[in-house]
């Protein structure tokens, strides 16, 4: 299957505001794909249709072969999607354990969160330290980091990640995003990303959104920084 995530003409609509205006793109398995743009352009929408919280009114969204357009959210997400939002919305009085340990789905046995809990240890090392923390005193780059790891804790086929280097240092942006690169041998990636300096080098392929549409697409992100016009006038940057 070379696509895990597929969407086909999705409308979107929040009360009477009219957000996804026809939106189709493909996730290949293995890859990470770029969702750039700027606030507002439908991105975050994008991630929350997937997940059934905005379901499209038109269109569908098939997942692994099958459609996933019209089933409640917590379905969807029990066939392998995790979702890390960008309000990171970790509970902070509880520790950092215990973060983790209520992430992971019903049924999901010892052996399995040990060795997802390792592979958290593997990509943030740091955060061994601080095991037993409340959430709420964490950093912001150390709360990011958890809010990652929640969504690694179950062995999920694909990752939406939402503006993960938002409000980050340029130091920790760099070092979250490296963790990202990572995280390709283990699952399918879906990221909105503001910081598209951050972010070029990690992306496969990439959609850019305007005003709940997508007006520009490619798999290579070269001759997407090469284009500093395009660049320019979609994502609001200079290269």
């Amino acid at each position: 299957m070379k696509n895990l995530l597929e969407i086909h003409d999705a409308h979107v609509y929040i009360g009477s505001f009219y957000i996804l205006q026809g939106v189709s793109l493909v996730v290949p398995k293995g890859e990470v794909t770029l969702l750039l743009g700027r606030n507002g352009a439908g991105k975050t929408t994008t991630m929350k249709s997937i997940l059934g919280i905005y379901p499209p009114s038109e269109g569908k969204i098939v997942f692994k072969g099958e459609e996933i357009s019209n089933l409640p959210t917590h379905k969807i997400v029990n066939k392998g999607i995790g979702y890390v939002p960008d309000t990171r919305r970790i509970f902070g009085t509880l520790t950092v354990e215990q973060n983790l340990i209520i992430s992971r789905r019903k049924g999901t046995s010892k052996d399995v969160m040990e060795e997802r809990l390792e592979l958290v240890f593997d990509l943030f090392p740091d955060m061994k330290g601080f095991m037993k923390q409340r959430a709420g005193t964490l950093s912001g780059g150390q709360q990011q980091m958890l809010a990652v790891a929640r969504a690694l804790m179950n062995e999920n086929d694909l990752l939406l990640i939402d503006e993960p280097t938002e409000g980050l240092s340029p130091l920790l942006a760099k070092n979250l995003i490296n963790a990202l690169d990572r995280l390709k041998e283990f699952a399918t990636i879906l990221l909105v990303e503001q910081n598209f300096r951050t972010v070029s080098k990690l992306g496969d392929n990439f959609y850019i959104f305007d005003n709940g549409k997508i007006v520009h697409e490619g798999d290579n992100i070269a001759e997407l920084i090469a284009d500093k016009e395009l660049v320019a006038q979609y994502l609001g940057v200079s290269i």
